[in-house]
Protein backbone atom coordinates (compact mmCIF):
# COMPACT_ATOMS: atom_id res chain seq x y z
CA UNK A 1 0.00 0.00 0.00
CA UNK A 2 1.64 3.55 -0.98
CA UNK A 3 2.29 5.93 2.01
CA UNK A 4 -0.34 8.34 1.14
CA UNK A 5 -3.23 5.65 0.97
CA UNK A 6 -1.55 4.48 4.48
CA UNK A 7 -1.23 8.31 5.94
CA UNK A 8 -5.24 8.45 5.16
CA UNK A 9 -6.85 6.02 5.99
CA UNK A 10 -4.82 6.18 9.11
CA UNK A 11 -6.67 10.37 9.31
CA UNK A 12 -9.81 8.94 8.90
CA UNK A 13 -9.76 6.09 11.37
CA UNK A 14 -8.19 8.69 14.01
CA UNK A 15 -11.28 10.71 12.83
CA UNK A 16 -13.54 7.93 13.60
CA UNK A 17 -11.90 7.31 17.15
CA UNK A 18 -12.44 11.24 18.04
CA UNK A 19 -15.66 10.91 16.67
CA UNK A 20 -16.79 8.22 19.01
CA UNK A 21 -14.70 9.67 21.93
CA UNK A 22 -16.96 13.08 21.71
CA UNK A 23 -20.48 11.67 20.95
CA UNK A 24 -19.72 9.13 23.84
CA UNK A 25 -19.58 12.36 26.10
CA UNK A 26 -21.50 15.06 24.46
CA UNK A 27 -24.76 13.23 23.37
CA UNK A 28 -27.85 11.94 24.98
CA UNK A 29 -26.82 8.36 26.36
CA UNK A 30 -30.00 6.54 24.62
CA UNK A 31 -29.25 7.68 21.18
CA UNK A 32 -26.50 4.91 21.77
CA UNK A 33 -28.46 2.22 22.75
CA UNK A 34 -29.38 0.70 19.45
CA UNK A 35 -28.08 1.33 15.84
CA UNK A 36 -29.81 3.53 14.09
CA UNK A 37 -29.43 6.03 11.06
CA UNK A 38 -28.50 9.06 13.10
CA UNK A 39 -25.84 7.05 14.79
CA UNK A 40 -24.61 6.32 11.62
CA UNK A 41 -24.72 9.87 10.75
CA UNK A 42 -22.93 10.87 12.97
CA UNK A 43 -19.96 8.95 13.14
CA UNK A 44 -19.80 9.24 9.14
CA UNK A 45 -19.57 13.00 9.10
CA UNK A 46 -17.44 13.06 12.04
CA UNK A 47 -14.64 10.92 10.90
CA UNK A 48 -14.65 12.29 7.51
CA UNK A 49 -14.71 16.10 8.99
CA UNK A 50 -11.49 15.10 11.76
CA UNK A 51 -10.23 13.00 8.65
CA UNK A 52 -10.01 15.97 6.73
CA UNK A 53 -8.52 17.54 9.22
CA UNK A 54 -6.20 16.09 10.33
CA UNK A 55 -4.80 15.34 6.27
CA UNK A 56 -5.24 18.89 6.19
CA UNK A 57 -2.47 19.91 8.81
CA UNK A 58 -0.53 16.79 7.70
CA UNK A 59 -0.32 18.19 4.09
CA UNK A 60 0.25 21.59 5.86
CA UNK A 61 3.16 20.65 7.13
CA UNK A 62 4.97 19.01 4.88
CA UNK A 63 4.52 21.88 2.38
CA UNK A 64 6.07 23.99 5.25
CA UNK A 65 9.47 21.60 4.36
CA UNK A 66 8.86 21.87 1.57
CA UNK A 67 8.73 25.41 1.52
CA UNK A 68 12.06 25.55 4.16
CA UNK A 69 14.21 23.62 1.27
CA UNK A 70 12.73 25.00 -1.98
CA UNK A 71 14.02 28.14 -0.10
CA UNK A 72 17.42 27.35 0.73
CA UNK A 73 17.80 25.96 -2.30
CA UNK A 74 16.59 29.43 -4.07
CA UNK A 75 18.99 31.13 -1.45
CA UNK A 76 22.04 29.33 -3.11
CA UNK A 77 20.43 30.24 -6.55
CA UNK A 78 20.40 34.26 -5.30
CA UNK A 79 24.01 34.69 -3.47
CA UNK A 80 25.21 33.08 -7.31
CA UNK A 81 23.38 35.66 -9.25
CA UNK A 82 23.37 38.95 -6.81
CA UNK A 83 22.73 40.92 -10.34
CA UNK A 84 19.50 39.27 -11.77
CA UNK A 85 18.11 39.29 -8.54
CA UNK A 86 18.60 43.35 -7.89
CA UNK A 87 16.99 43.55 -11.70
CA UNK A 88 13.65 41.18 -10.81
CA UNK A 89 13.90 43.52 -7.40
CA UNK A 90 13.92 46.98 -10.07
CA UNK A 91 11.12 45.64 -12.11
CA UNK A 92 8.95 44.51 -9.25
CA UNK A 93 9.08 48.03 -7.74
CA UNK A 94 8.17 49.71 -11.32
CA UNK A 95 5.54 47.55 -11.41
CA UNK A 96 4.33 47.73 -7.81
CA UNK A 97 4.32 51.48 -8.73
CA UNK A 98 2.91 51.48 -11.69
CA UNK A 99 -0.32 49.40 -10.13
CA UNK A 100 -0.82 51.39 -7.44
CA UNK A 101 -0.76 55.00 -9.70
CA UNK A 102 -3.28 53.22 -11.50
CA UNK A 103 -5.29 51.88 -8.56
CA UNK A 104 -5.34 55.69 -6.98
CA UNK A 105 -6.32 57.24 -10.08
CA UNK A 106 -9.41 54.77 -10.76
CA UNK A 107 -10.37 55.30 -6.83
CA UNK A 108 -10.28 59.20 -7.47
CA UNK A 109 -12.41 58.96 -10.35
CA UNK A 110 -14.90 56.52 -9.03
CA UNK A 111 -15.16 58.38 -5.48
CA UNK A 112 -16.08 61.76 -7.86
CA UNK A 113 -18.39 60.02 -10.08
CA UNK A 114 -20.23 59.01 -6.86
CA UNK A 115 -20.06 62.42 -5.36
CA UNK A 116 -21.23 64.14 -8.30
CA UNK A 117 -24.32 60.90 -8.71
CA UNK A 118 -25.09 61.75 -5.03
CA UNK A 119 -25.48 65.71 -5.88
CA UNK A 120 -27.15 65.41 -8.59
CA UNK A 121 -29.91 62.47 -7.05
CA UNK A 122 -29.92 64.91 -3.52
CA UNK A 123 -30.83 68.13 -6.22
CA UNK A 124 -33.42 66.01 -7.96
CA UNK A 125 -35.45 65.08 -4.81
CA UNK A 126 -34.65 68.68 -3.35
CA UNK A 127 -37.78 70.73 -2.91
CA UNK A 128 -40.07 68.03 -4.43
CA UNK A 129 -42.94 67.20 -2.73
CA UNK A 130 -43.57 63.49 -1.16
CA UNK A 131 -46.63 61.83 0.22
CA UNK A 132 -46.07 59.41 3.64
CA UNK A 133 -47.23 56.21 2.24
CA UNK A 134 -47.61 55.05 5.89
CA UNK A 135 -47.90 56.44 9.41
CA UNK A 136 -44.14 57.70 9.70
CA UNK A 137 -41.59 58.55 12.49
CA UNK A 138 -39.96 61.84 12.28
CA UNK A 139 -36.51 61.35 13.75
CA UNK A 140 -33.72 63.57 15.50
CA UNK A 141 -31.31 62.21 12.85
CA UNK A 142 -30.90 59.17 10.69
CA UNK A 143 -31.21 55.68 11.97
CA UNK A 144 -33.95 53.67 14.33
CA UNK A 145 -32.12 54.53 17.51
CA UNK A 146 -32.59 58.03 17.55
CA UNK A 147 -35.00 60.14 19.18
CA UNK A 148 -38.71 60.18 18.08
CA UNK A 149 -39.53 63.90 17.12
CA UNK A 150 -43.68 63.44 16.20
CA UNK A 151 -45.59 60.16 13.95
CA UNK A 152 -46.41 62.30 10.66
CA UNK A 153 -49.77 60.31 9.25
CA UNK A 154 -50.21 58.59 6.25
CA UNK A 155 -50.93 60.89 3.59
CA UNK A 156 -48.88 63.91 4.08
CA UNK A 157 -47.03 65.66 2.22
CA UNK A 158 -43.46 66.29 2.94
CA UNK A 159 -40.42 68.66 1.42
CA UNK A 160 -36.71 66.90 1.61
CA UNK A 161 -34.12 69.03 1.98
CA UNK A 162 -31.93 67.63 0.19
CA UNK A 163 -29.65 65.80 2.75
CA UNK A 164 -29.43 62.30 2.85
CA UNK A 165 -27.66 59.33 5.02
CA UNK A 166 -28.36 56.05 3.02
CA UNK A 167 -32.21 55.22 2.72
CA UNK A 168 -32.83 58.07 5.35
CA UNK A 169 -33.58 61.29 4.27
CA UNK A 170 -33.71 64.57 6.05
CA UNK A 171 -37.35 66.48 5.55
CA UNK A 172 -39.32 69.20 6.13
CA UNK A 173 -42.95 68.56 7.41
CA UNK A 174 -45.78 70.21 8.30
CA UNK A 175 -48.39 68.76 10.89
CA UNK A 176 -51.30 70.41 12.51
CA UNK A 177 -49.78 73.95 11.80
CA UNK A 178 -46.55 72.88 12.86
CA UNK A 179 -43.41 73.14 10.82
CA UNK A 180 -40.81 70.33 11.85
CA UNK A 181 -38.12 68.99 10.79
CA UNK A 182 -36.01 65.58 11.02
CA UNK A 183 -34.94 62.17 9.30
CA UNK A 184 -37.07 59.66 7.60
CA UNK A 185 -36.51 56.43 6.26
CA UNK A 186 -37.47 57.25 2.24
CA UNK A 187 -38.65 53.75 1.38
CA UNK A 188 -41.96 55.45 3.41
CA UNK A 189 -42.37 58.19 0.91
CA UNK A 190 -44.22 58.42 -2.29
CA UNK A 191 -43.91 61.16 -5.20
CA UNK A 192 -46.96 63.41 -5.27
CA UNK A 193 -48.74 61.67 -7.94
CA UNK A 194 -47.83 57.73 -6.92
Amino acid sequence: MEAAKLYAAGAFAAGLVITLFLAAYLTPRQWWRRPNARALLISLAGAWGFGSLILYAAHARQNDREDVSAAAASSTVAQAAPDRRAEARAITAAVAARDAATRSAASASAAAAKSASALTSASLIAGHPFAVHRDLNLRAAAGVHAARLITLPAGAVVTPTGLRSGDWWQIKASVAGRESTGWVNSLWLRRSGE
